[in-house]
Order: structure tokens, then sequence, then C-alpha cells
């Protein structure tokens, strides 16, 4: 390959980019175009910067015109006196923090930002907010204090950058979080499947399904994740399988990486599991990568969403309490606890980064009286001591 020629203020940014850099009122702007850094391409980058710079000189540069995705453009709109309409910062703000996040916390930010703030906030100037306006809103609001805090936690990030960018003061959000009052409950999300509603729920399911339910039962993995396991991910020596990826509605059937980081981990197969595969291996071991399809198409499920028809008829058959597919997970989280498994090991099968969240969900469902506890330490620590010892602590 030939050498690129250099043009001042013009250099590849990526391999699909180019950045031009020039300054406007006294600030220095970088802006990327979609080309890729070819020769040809790099020429007409220079060409445009030299645009650029030739209708800053006459007066003529409208910044939102020229790069209308661009952070810059809303703040050089503020500086230039124009009113910036909140609503035209949420979108151009979401446009551009998209590309930093998964597809499927992305399309969460945008049902938030244009079916809730835009809404309430949209037609007020950016620099018009005040905490005692959302506030006012969020009390307003029928949302657990769960949903109120994720509605919270976008509006506080983006207007945190419109604070770094110099277009607000102060950002109204920073250090407040807001929470309703709730009257106590005896009933939670937590609403695990008995036994014999598993039992009852397997057998009027055939074929893949009942592998899919089964194997959700007893390896606690989100539907997400089920979706995404290949044969590849399962270690028969070892006895595990490993987890990586998930596939949501909102990733259109692509695989991404699993919800934290400690969700990328290896998990026992228990025999249920170990069996759901046995079973599952006539219809894709020799077909596919992927471990559970969907029969009706024979590929790949595309998310988790899909799975909820045939759970609600299956549900439906069996006579049992609908619950979304989610409890599968509690049901494998309470069983487990249930047994007397330790907290730490079940928190790793589950891909929490510690027991806390073991701790404070499935609390309940951990056994704390039962008749034979410290019966091990009673044997391994005083099982072998010699009598007169006995009596002196005793005494």
């Amino acid at each position: 390959m030939g050498t690129i020629r250099q043009h001042e203020g013009v250099r590849a940014g990526s391999q699909t980019t180019i950045e031009i850099d020039f300054r406007y009122q006294g600030a220095r702007c970088r802006e990327r175009l979609a080309l890729q850094p070819t020769p040809a391409n790099l020429k007409r980058a220079a060409q445009h910067r030299a645009a650029v710079l030739d209708a800053i000189a006459n007066g003529t540069f409208d910044y939102p015109t020229t790069f209308p995705n661009s952070p810059n453009a809303a703040r050089f709109a503020a500086r230039a006196g124009d009113v910036l309409l909140t609503e035209n910062f949420l979108e151009t703000w979401i446009n551009q923090k998209s590309s930093s996040l998964k597809s499927s916390t992305a399309l969460d930010y945008r049902k938030i930002i244009f079916s809730q703030l835009a809404p309430a906030f949209g037609k007020i100037p950016l620099t018009s907010i005040k905490r005692t306006d959302i506030k006012a809103w969020a009390t307003t609001l029928t949302a657990g204090n769960k949903r109120i805090g994720n509605v919270l936690s976008v509006f506080r990030a983006a207007l945190q950058t419109a604070f770094e960018d110099e277009l607000i003061e102060a950002n109204p959000l920073a250090g407040w979080t807001y929470r309703k009052a709730t009257p106590a409950t005896d009933t939670d999300d937590v609403d695990p499947f008995t036994l014999a509603e598993q039992a009852a729920i397997l057998a009027t399911l055939t074929g893949q399904q009942r592998n899919l339910i089964q194997f959700a039962f007893w390896t606690g993995l989100r539907q997400s994740e089920i979706v995404a396991i290949e044969w590849g991910d399962v270690d028969y020596l070892r006895g595990i399988i490993k987890i990586s990826r998930a596939i949501t509605q909102a990733g259109n059937g692509i695989a991404e990486t699993t919800k934290t980081r400690a969700g990328l981990r290896e998990i026992k197969l228990l025999r249920p599991a170990l069996d759901a595969l046995s079973a599952q291996k006539q219809f894709t071991f020799l077909h596919g990568a992927e471990i559970f399809q969907n029969p009706r198409t024979n590929e790949r499920w595309r998310g988790d969403q899909p799975i909820r028809k045939f759970w609600t008829t299956a549900l439906k058959r069996a006579g049992v309490r609908y619950r979304r597919p989610y409890q599968t997970r509690h049901t494998y989280a309470s069983m487990m606890l249930s047994a007397g498994e330790h907290p730490m090991w079940v928190a790793a099968q589950m891909g929490h980064r510690d027991w806390g969240m073991i701790r404070n969900v499935y609390g309940k469902f951990m056994p704390d009286a039962q008749p034979q506890a410290g019966g091990l330490a009673v044997q391994t620590f005083w099982g072998e001591q010699p009598q007169a010892g006995k009596k002196q602590i005793a005494q």
C-alpha cells in the first residue's frame, strides 16, 4: 500500500471514520465523519474541513446543521443565545451515548427518554430544569421505586453531560435520589414453583420445550443466557457449562456479553440439567452450534420473548398459577438454599458478584434452625475430647 498523503487537521479516527480538527468560538473542536480513511476519503475530509473553516471565517457556519449529532451542536447553540430545549438535548445525548451501550440498555434508555422524560420536560429550556420540578414530577409516577430510580438515573447521566459541556451551571440531580413511601407487604417478586408444580409443567411439555424448561429449573440461568449457550460451552469432563453470552429481544437475535462481569462464569451441571442436555442432543447436537432451538423454525431462539408463548400455554394446561419464566431462576435459588447449599456457591452459580443479593432476596429460604445444625462442629471439635476436659468446660 502506498503512503497516505497527510492533510492538515485531518486524520484517521478509526477503521471506519475520519476525524477533522478545527477551532470555533475559541474552542478546539473534533468531529468524525463516517468515511473509511482511504486516500480519496482523506482528501474529501480535507475539503469538508476547508468548507467549515471558510464558513466560520464568513460568519455563516451553523454547527447543528453541519454536525447534527454532535454534542458540540448543543453547546455552541447555547453559547449563541439560542434556547436549547431539553428534548433536543436529550435526543442528541442518547444518539451519542447509544454506541457505548448494549442494545438492550440503549433501547431502555430511549424508551425512558421519549416516553417519559421528553413529554414531561421536553419543552422546557435545559437551563431552566430544577430539582423541585423533577421531584414534583416523580411524585406523580405510579411505578415502583426501582423503576423510578432507573428513570432518574438516565436523566442524571444526561444532565451530568450537560454540566460537563458547560450547558448548565450544575446538575440538579447530582447526589439526589427519590424514593416514594411504600406500604409494607408480605409479598415480593420471588415466587418459586413447588416440586409438584414443576412436575405438572414438565408433564405438559415435550421435546425441546421440555428440555429447555427442565434445564432452566436446574441451572438458574436467565432465559436470555439459555438461548445463547452452545454445545461448545459444555465441558462434560468437568461437569460444567461456560456462560459468556446473552441474547435479548432488543439485540435482534445477536449475542452480547452477559449482564455483568460476574455473569461470565462456569456453572456446575446438576443431574437434572445433564439429563435435559442428553435428551436435547437428538435435536441439535449434530445440526448447529446452539443447544436450544425454536422447534417451529429449527433455528436459534431470537430472544426470550418467544419462550413466553409456549410457557403461558404450558402453565394453563398444567393448572398452575401463572408466573413469568424468570421464576425458574428464583425456583433454582430457593431449591439450592432450602437444601442447605452454601450461599456463596449459589451466588457464583447465578452470576452474582457476592452473596448480598442472595441474602437479601432469598434469605427466607436459608435453613437456620435445622435439628442437626452444629452437629458436624461438635463431632469434629468435641467428639474426641477427654471426659475430664468435657466436665471442666461444663463447669
